[in-house]
């Protein structure tokens, strides 16, 4: 009876513990979160989540796209990326790899415009406006990448002009050809973009629910982002370890 009374009072003495810790955490939480809508004017739906960061005394605060790092009491904050100098590894950009790290077999391909290169045994995804630089130049580093299906989701956010072309090329009878004509060749699409063009809808839904903030947005394979236009050799790279 001696024996059992002790575990149970140690199983007790356990939980109030982890339960200190608990409501110390949700108190330094919202300490952080207060100070920094206070002080920096940052909207509370803007914060995703503050959590320790991987340097001592340090919180990561999870803006969506952008990690920050705050002290306990958000009184000092710091814009930028935490290295590890021993292992070599950026911390700033594996957290973000990770925390929007996307389920790939879930994205709706039905709204992309398909293109199969080679014998299309890599695949990634790319949210594209057909009005930004960056994303033409991304077409024009794919057409030396060999071997790849590329599925492009019109994501139209930069103009109405941008809107309009999306909606001639979702409306072209071959979209792929389309595409690559304007992002490329620069001939303009020449549909009249009066179809049923809910997939276009549908994307910028889902661009601003995986915080896709910047066109062109790459997305592997394995669920890994590469914002911005990537460089063949880096691209080529990346797809190969997704694969």
């Amino acid at each position: 009876m001696q024996t059992r009374i002790r575990i149970a009072a140690i199983v007790i003495a356990a939980a109030t513990s982890a339960l200190g810790c608990s409501a110390q955490a949700d108190q330094t939480t919202d300490k952080i979160k207060s100070a920094l809508q206070s002080r920096l004017g940052i909207d509370a739906s803007d914060i995703k989540g503050i959590t320790k960061a991987q340097m001592p005394g340090l919180y990561e605060i999870n803006l969506g796209t952008q990690l920050i790092y705050s002290d306990a009491n958000g009184d000092y904050v710091l814009n930028g990326e935490l290295i590890d100098t021993k292992a070599h590894r950026n911390l700033t950009e594996a957290r973000l790899n990770e925390i929007n790290k996307v389920d790939f077999a879930k994205l709706p391909f039905a709204n992309a415009v398909k293109v199969v290169k080679g014998n299309g045994s890599r695949k990634m995804a790319v949210f594209s406006d057909p009005n930004c630089p960056y994303c033409h130049q991304l077409e024009s580093t794919l057409k030396s990448i060999d071997n790849v299906t590329v599925y492009t989701f019109l994501y139209p956010v930069l103009s109405p002009d941008s809107t309009a072309k999306a909606k001639q090329i979702w409306c072209s009878t071959d979209r792929a050809k389309a595409w690559e004509s304007w992002m490329v060749d620069r001939k303009a699409p020449t549909a009249a973009g009066t179809c049923d063009t809910a997939a276009i809808d549908s994307n910028l839904a889902l661009g601003q629910k995986m915080n896709v903030t910047g066109t062109p947005t790459v997305i592997l394979a394995d669920g890994t982002r590469l914002p911005g236009a990537v460089s063949g050799d880096r691209l080529e790279k990346a797809l190969s370890s997704a694969h």
